[in-house]
């Protein structure tokens, strides 16, 4: 009795305890959403751009949930446009004032935002931009302010874009675990680590051409905004021109190294702030939350937009991947809601699973028979993340969306060697010749090989038919770029894979145009569950997430996405059509 005594008091100290704790949680959250409704903008303001946030095409808040955003960082595209936009039209707004550090986005995103900058000036408002360190991105994306600082002692990375490819041929035979590998495309070097200890030359051929045409359209931006021609710029990448504080103002890449009081006092001169005020800054987190409450497009009539970002996976699907049963939910939503009378699907993926992309398609394909389908590709649209797009009636694509990659593989793990080396044999017994087709500690059989490569071919033939079709071209035409080959969205837009070079909102028009609307409001799809909701479901998942941000902390960044790519890796079922290799700009 004793023990049921001790029991069921544990249990209602929990109850008490997980009841406290919730009550907590919504007063926190009332205290937030108190909190918002104290931004104030005075008159003369500056807004802070600081992106230091990993960045998202779409967060998928829910505007009344009081815990949106509570335990995850993230900010979404379109806020960071929508609140550019906005700040645009605000009187109280003289100028941005840009501090990134670290900028945590695609090339593709920090492209758009430089445009929307680029159009908050033509109001004849200032950008300012100081930092005590420039990466190329974050270079790239302040280069198109009106003056650039940089602190005396600071540091500057501009010197031409690389791409490192890890292969680990030797380290399978020395652990005696490797994969087992299938695929199709001479470029499909999404597996060509697992094959050879060197990088093939028509490996090598296309991210050097790749790289070489994103560099292109970076130059040509920073070419019009500094006024330096592109030339003169790869001399200054190629001498280092830029890789100390004083070189960088000789070079032209910036216009001074001051500090950071010296800075606000700029500010103060261009405001005409007295030296012993304070400046009026509006922190752009801040404004989100004001921008959020004004609408720019109204209208009865609607163009839905979707967003499809992450990898693709079989399953429901959410903010951090593309799963066939909340996308083609929100198509169905999209197409059955008589406002809606476009729709645009914007694509962020490396790709995934075969199946589920044709899953999408088809939903897609279902779609156009009622409305129009207009395709938007952000940092990029390879593999999987074509496949879904293919038969979209209009394609846009940004100079650095990285395309294409039309081409198949499957990977199979195998641990033979490995168990045969500490004394692990496997017997099988079946009731049929294939019943028992492939085991993890036996090699494969050419039967099964042969089995595979034979759903590896079905799938790129059929890979292949759909962008056929989708862009009115042959089946040869299309091969002849496909094999697994990536292109920027320069060069896909001169072979035909993509209709446009333009960003979300010029697709928008564009679908717009195609029903004849003029006046016309912006619904986005789809909700994501909130923080909290997921919280409720999972603790696990939140338990999870504080795990990968500790390993995180303590391996560095660039050893965390090692370890993220080999996790990638077991998730991985089926036949893939995913990006050859993974580009990482900085």
């Amino acid at each position: 009795m004793k023990f049921l005594r001790n029991l069921l008091a544990a249990i209602i100290g929990c109850l008490i305890a997980f009841g406290v704790l919730f009550f907590m949680f919504f007063v926190f959250a009332a205290l937030i959403g108190s909190g918002e409704d104290s931004v104030v903008v005075k008159e003369n303001s500056i807004l802070e751009l600081n992106l230091n946030q990993p960045i998202r095409d779409y967060e998928g808040k829910d505007k009344t949930d009081p815990f949106a955003g509570l335990f995850e960082e993230g900010q979404g595209l379109d806020e960071i446009l929508h609140t550019i936009q906005v700040a645009k039209n605000d009187d109280k707004i003289k100028g941005i004032s840009m501090t990134t550090g670290f900028l945590q986005a695609g090339m593709a995103q920090a492209q758009e935002i430089r445009e929307a900058l680029n159009d908050f000036k033509s109001e004849g408002k200032f950008i300012y931009s100081h930092a005590d360190f420039y990466t190329q991105k974050n270079y790239y994306l302040a280069s198109v302010a009106d003056k650039l600082y940089l602190n005396p002692q600071g540091a500057m990375d501009f010197k031409g874009l690389a791409s490192e490819v890890l292969y680990y041929k030797d380290l399978q035979e020395k652990t005696g675990v490797k994969m087992e590998v299938i695929r199709h495309g001479k470029y499909k070097s999404a597996v060509e680590p697992y094959l050879s200890n060197e990088m093939s030359d028509a490996n090598r051929s296309q991210i050097k051409e790749l790289i070489t045409s994103l560099w292109s359209s970076m130059l040509s931006d920073i070419s019009s905004s500094r006024n330096i021609d592109v030339a003169n710029l790869n001399v200054i990448a190629d001498t280092l021109g830029g890789r100390t504080p004083e070189l960088a103002v000789t070079s032209g890449l910036i216009d001074e190294t001051i500090y950071f009081d010296e800075y606000e006092s700029l500010l103060k001169e261009s405001l005409g702030v007295a030296v012993n005020k304070d400046l009026n800054y509006v922190d752009f987190e801040d404004y989100v939350k004001v921008a959020s409450k004004k609408t720019l497009k109204t209208g009865v009539d609607k163009i839905a937009v979707i967003y499809a970002q992450g990898e693709i996976l079989y399953g429901e699907g959410g903010k951090e991947f593309i799963g066939q049963g909340i996308i083609n939910k929100a198509l169905k939503k999209a197409r059955e809601n008589k406002n809606v009378k476009a729709i645009v699907m914007r694509v962020n993926s490396p790709g995934g699973s075969a199946l589920v992309s044709d899953i999408i398609w088809r939903e897609i394909e279902l779609t156009k028979e009622i409305k129009p389908v207009v395709v938007s590709f952000g940092n990029v649209a390879a593999s999987g993340g074509y496949y879904i797009a293919a038969g979209a009636d209009k394609i846009f694509a940004e100079p650095t969306t990285i395309t294409g990659s039309i081409g198949v593989f499957g990977t199979i793990p195998n641990i033979n060697e490995l168990a045969s080396d500490i004394g692990i044999n496997a017997e099988q017994v079946g009731t049929n010749k294939n019943s028992v087709d492939y085991s993890l500690f036996e090699p494969m059989t050419d039967t099964f090989r042969n089995q595979v490569q034979e759903g590896i071919e079905y799938t790129y033939d059929t890979f292949l038919q759909r962008v056929a079709d989708g862009r009115n071209m042959t089946t040869a035409d299309v091969d002849s770029i496909a094999q697994g080959r990536v292109w920027s969205g320069v060069d896909a837009k001169k072979l035909g894979l993509v209709d446009e070079i333009g960003n979300l909102d010029d697709a928008i028009a564009a679908a717009a145009k195609m029903v004849e609307l003029e006046n016309y409001g912006v619904r986005k799809y789809p909700k994501y569950k909130s923080d909290f909701e997921r919280l409720m479901e999972d603790f696990g998942g939140a338990k999870t997430k504080i795990g990968e941000n500790i390993i995180k902390e303590e391996l560095g960044n660039e050893a965390f996405q090692v370890l993220k790519e080999f996790k990638q890796l077991s998730k991985q079922k089926g036949v893939q059509a995913r990006m050859s290799f993974n580009l990482n700009i900085k």
